[in-house]
């Protein structure tokens, strides 16, 4: 379910059904196929289908395991995930318009704003110059 509730269906990767599968199966419910995928377990909660609030998710989601993987950027959240991977697919010759229809924008200049192929550090001027 995207933005104005709309819904989008979209292909997934079978590594990645596998590594959800396992997820759920490390929760304890697996079985549970309408109830949400990261949930809370804090002590206000009554129960753990609970959904994240959407902070949660950026602070103990993507920002814990980042930092678990050993990567340290203070800007990391969901959208720059969502960034990476748009770009990632790019560099693996996916179609600029799978992506826009992927990513659920009405319009690919928009996805093109996602494409961080060009923005890479080690491709800077800066290091083309001698000295």
């Amino acid at each position: 379910m995207g933005k104005g509730g709309k819904v989008r269906y979209i292909p997934m990767n079978h590594r990645t059904i596998a590594l959800i599968d396992a997820f759920l199966e490390s929760r304890g419910h697996r079985g549970d196929l309408t109830g949400a995928l990261f949930r809370g377990v804090g002590l206000r909660l009554r129960a753990e289908s609970h959904r994240l609030h959407p902070v949660s998710v950026r602070r103990h989601v993507v920002q814990l395991h980042a930092g678990n993987a050993g990567i340290d950027m203070p800007g990391i959240c969901v959208h720059s995930l969502r960034a990476a991977v748009a770009t990632n697919a790019l560099e693996h010759d996916a179609d600029i318009a799978k992506v826009q229809e992927w990513l659920g924008h009405a319009n690919a200049s928009t996805a093109r704003l996602y494409d961080r192929r060009r923005s890479r550090p080690e491709d800077s001027p800066t290091f083309r110059v001698e000295y």
